[in-house]
């Protein structure tokens, strides 16, 4: 995957922390650190919009469906 360069602002105290890590050999350099945290963030975001979008699902309905595919099948397999 190729990688572009961007420029960001932090606020002294979060750079101050995030040299910390870096100097305890937690991430090898600030853009390793800034590169994680971003993708962390994003993963979250999208499991939360998963979690949404599965909230608005109708169990009931959902349980039925997957049962009508079942019970179709069932009446194709071999009996053994």
């Amino acid at each position: 995957m190729s990688t572009l360069k961007v420029a960001i602002t932090l606020d002294e105290k979060t750079l101050t922390k995030l040299d910390r890590l870096v100097k305890a050999r937690v991430f090898p350099n600030r853009s390793k650190a800034i590169q994680e945290a971003v993708e962390e963030k994003l993963n979250r975001i999208d499991r939360r919009r998963l979690a949404r979008e599965c909230a608005k699902l109708d169990p009931r309905f959902e349980k039925r469906l997957a049962e009508e595919g079942f019970s179709e099948e069932l009446a194709k397999w071999p009996e053994y």
